[in-house]
């Protein structure tokens, strides 16, 4: 790999969330992150041709859904383009999948003041807002910036929505786990919070008896309606939502 090569590819990782080059050989790149544990080691192939090699399992099988794999679990990039959006997702999986989320709110919390007399639910409050802003952000990066559903993609609109909510789960780790929840735009997140929808294992939306199909209708949502994808971490969160929350 001429020097050029190498910093084309240092430039790309460094954009899109690989900040540190842990090493660099003839033939590739190791970078890695202060952010999240992953390491990716990059070669150029050919003319603007690239293998990416993650280190991290559940990046990998999530990163597979989106970018073909080969057997030796290589990802290839035919562009610089395609590498920096390559490398952006792997670090956006990297952040938000467990423990990633768990571990930022962490950091977070020990930055807080020791709480004087009188102030413990404050802290509280304080430990909520601070984990559902992480759990937002982890959620944001899990799917993309989009509904998990619909595919709207506008920040606005999008909630963090928990399938087994936050004052029900018996830890941090299940409150602040990507796989707890989706990112959901506003009408579906309130119908799902309050348990006039569920999904099933398959991804299928399914609404309660008592819901009037031609409201659902004039909100956009309907039989069609569907999550983009169902992780295997999904479905205990999504049986415990249709048992607990949902209206039959």
């Amino acid at each position: 790999m001429n020097p050029l090569g190498r910093v084309l590819i240092e430039k790309a990782a460094y954009e899109n969330g690989w900040e540190r080059t842990l090493s660099a050989s003839d033939f590739a790149v190791q970078v890695a992150s202060a952010r999240h544990a992953a390491k990716a080691d990059i070669a150029l192939i050919g003319n603007e041709q690239y293998q990416v090699r993650v280190n991290a399992e559940s990046v990998v099988a999530e990163l597979a859904r989106e970018w073909s794999i080969d057997q030796d679990h290589i990802f290839k990039a035919q562009s610089r383009i395609e590498l920096a959006r390559l490398l952006q997702r792997a670090a956006q999986l990297a952040l938000a999948l467990p423990p990633g989320a768990e571990e930022q709110y962490r950091k977070q919390i020990e930055q807080l003041p020791v709480p004087s007399l009188g102030e413990t639910e404050i802290l509280r409050l304080t430990r909520q807002r601070i984990g559902q802003d992480v759990y937002r952000q982890a959620l944001m990066d899990y799917w993309g910036g989009a509904c998990a559903a619909t595919g709207v993609a506008l920040p606005a609109v999008l909630r963090a929505s928990h399938a087994r909510p936050w004052a029900m789960c018996d830890s941090d780790a299940q409150r602040l786990d990507v796989f707890n929840g989706f990112l959901l735009v506003a009408n579906l997140d309130a119908l799902f919070d309050q348990g006039w929808v569920s999904f099933l294992d398959d991804g299928r939306m399914i609404e309660s008896e008592r819901i009037d199909l031609s409201s659902l209708q004039s909100l956009g949502l309907g039989a069609a309606t569907r999550l983009r994808w169902v992780a295997v971490a999904h479905l205990p969160y999504l049986a415990w939502h249709r048992a607990n929350k949902f209206i039959g």
